[in-house]
């Protein structure tokens, strides 16, 4: 969920692992001397709507038109990426949305156990949704995100509504702080998790590190590392942007960047944004006029992508990002939807469906793309506050042939 930030929202097929935290009953504090991970689980969409084109497009256009405040429509969509946090002392679990487009982190109030730990501010967390508001009270509560990585005195908003979040519990709030202004009534702007972790001396640095694996592989999981990068999850050095200036993507994880398909350029270096909630890769929809022309995709009704042949996927050719003078390719295989799980979004078994999809406005809006889960499960992506840029890597799965 998210404050005019893009989120996914996916149900979870059997046949996908679920990795969770495990509880302790009396957590510990760290040490901020090594980096901190935690497990997430990937989910996949079984009774929610299945045109996350639309309804990824509809949150752009809700942020490109509110200039970065507010106002993103929760929806069901086709993939999502959860972990189970413990909040309270003892801990209670909650299954909650990792989310980098949004920064607030809240528990619905029918799921919020209270311990002597729970203290109500007495201020009132309200943030509006494309949907309507989620609105309750302010409470600040422990923090267990692994047995020994625990946060004192977090902000948690503990929300009266679901806006349809059916099979979660909240969302964890991983985006720049400055999305969190005006949210709460007594406070100007709320520390977020991973403000806190630094805050608090539980990692030296306030970084997060962000793997993937692609839902049609083998793995099928995520991991959060705060405080650096996994070093094992890449094949390749970090490199680095600053967060851009252009407006409304500097509210955000955003960054510059341009895009090739082969060596055609279809958008020039534009602003855009990084987010773990959105599914697809969408661009201005200029670009992806180009994009449509160059591969011959053509517009298919019941899952609102583009439909390609047996033929013409032999001829696609490679996207190519360039983020700071460094080349990101897309290969031909990771530019389509798992063909596995055609059914979730209302696609036939053997189509072949593009993951590439429109804004649905020209370029030059100050958010012209985003980068959303079919990008970061290609490449090792790393948030860091501390410097204000965004970095990525390769990794195992950045030229795989799951799909």
């Amino acid at each position: 969920m998210v404050p005019s930030r893009s989120l996914s929202y996916l149900l979870a097929l059997p046949a996908l692992a679920f990795f969770s935290l495990s509880a302790s009953a009396l957590p510990h504090p760290r040490t901020a001397s090594s980096p901190a991970t935690l497990k997430l689980a990937v989910r996949i969409n079984s009774y929610g709507i299945k045109n996350i084109a639309a309804a990824d497009r509809a949150r752009i256009q809700a942020r490109q038109a509110n200039g970065g405040s507010s106002s993103i429509s929760v929806t069901n969509n086709v993939m999502l990426y959860t972990a189970d946090i413990g909040v309270g002392s003892p801990p209670t679990y909650y299954t909650v949305l990792v989310d980098t487009g949004s920064s607030n982190t809240w528990i619905e109030a029918k799921a919020y156990e209270k311990t002597a730990t729970s203290h109500d501010t007495g201020g009132i967390f309200s943030v509006a949704y494309g949907s309507g508001d989620v609105v309750g009270e302010e409470y600040t509560d422990t923090v267990t995100l692994n047995s020994d990585l625990v946060i004192d005195n977090q902000s948690i908003g503990v929300a009266s509504g679901s806006l349809g979040m059916e099979g979660l519990d909240g969302i964890l709030g991983l985006g720049p702080a400055d999305l969190t202004q005006g949210t709460v009534s007594n406070t100007y702007e709320v520390a977020t998790v991973t403000d806190n972790l630094y805050k608090q001396g539980r990692i030296s640095s306030e970084v997060l590190g962000v793997f993937f694996a692609p839902a049609s592989s083998d793995d099928s999981s995520g991991e959060l590392t705060f405080g650096s990068y996994d070093a094992s999850k890449i094949t390749g050095d970090v490199s680095y942007v600053p967060i851009t200036s252009t407006s409304p993507a500097n509210g955000y994880w955003g960054i510059n960047q341009s895009i090739s398909y082969g060596s055609t350029l279809i958008l020039d270096e534009t602003a855009g944004i990084v987010d773990t909630g959105t599914t697809l890769i969408y661009i201005a929809s200029d670009a992806f006029d180009k994009y449509q022309s160059a591969t011959g995709g053509t517009f298919d009704e019941a899952t609102d992508l583009l439909k390609i042949s047996s033929d013409q996927y032999d001829q696609l050719s490679s996207l190519y990002f360039t983020i700071g003078g460094v080349a990101y390719e897309l290969t031909p295989n990771a530019q389509i939807w798992p063909r596995s799980l055609n059914s979730a979004i209302g696609g036939t078994s053997d189509g072949i469906y593009l993951i590439v999809s429109s804004t649905g406005s020209s370029s030059g809006s100050g958010n012209d793309f985003t980068n959303g889960y079919c990008f970061l499960e290609r490449f090792y992506s790393v948030f860091d506050t501390t410097n204000s840029q965004v970095g990525f890597a390769t990794t195992e799965y950045t030229y795989a042939t799951t799909n």
